[in-house]
């Protein structure tokens, strides 16, 4: 992906999670927008698109951050929202252990109040420590959390995923956090 389709992806990551005026789409209650009022909405800022380059951004995207519906009508953000948004996600079995990736300023916040979703829907947790170290890596020398996911759950922690593999949850208290 260049670097202008990784700038292009970054606003649509904006407005399918946080701000969908930036564009001037709107999002319906699961998070749903219109492609033609996304393709228009990039034009409008004189970024050209069409449903050809908008399909190879969501499909060569790395982190596949965006899905199309079965007919192409519709685009979306696997996760991530600060909006409000119904995901219509299914609780499951998480694996035995799961990462998160932060860095050092967020540690004795993290350590008191354990990891909490802020302004965003879930906390974001990753199967394999390197997904982790990537996140982690965006704001500095990362640290790698192992969080110990099965116990969690066993003690009734409801735990998701989105579309694109990342595990969801709301909340997880400092005892869990290795």
């Amino acid at each position: 992906m260049t670097k202008n389709m990784k700038s292009i992806g970054k606003l649509m990551s904006l407005a399918l999670r946080h701000n969908p005026k930036v564009l001037d789409i709107e999002l319906d209650e699961n998070g749903w927008a219109s492609v033609n009022e996304l393709i228009n909405g990039l034009n409008n800022k004189d970024i050209p698109m069409d449903l050809e380059r908008l399909t190879e951004l969501v499909e060569t995207n790395d982190k596949k951050r965006y899905r199309f519906n079965a007919d192409k009508t519709k685009i979306c953000a696997n996760q991530g929202h600060s909006v409000e948004v119904n995901l219509d996600l299914k609780a499951l079995e998480p694996p035995h252990t799961l990462y998160h990736g932060t860095v050092q300023k967020f540690m004795a916040s993290i350590r008191e109040k354990g990891l909490i979703k802020g302004s965003r829907h879930h906390v974001h947790l990753s199967e394999t420590k390197e997904t982790a170290i990537a996140v982690g890596s965006r704001r500095g020398k990362p640290i790698i959390l192992k969080i110990e996911a099965k116990f969690m759950h066993a003690q009734g922690f409801e735990f998701y995923q989105s579309e694109n593999g990342v595990w969801l949850i709301d909340h997880i208290p400092p005892k869990f956090i290795g």
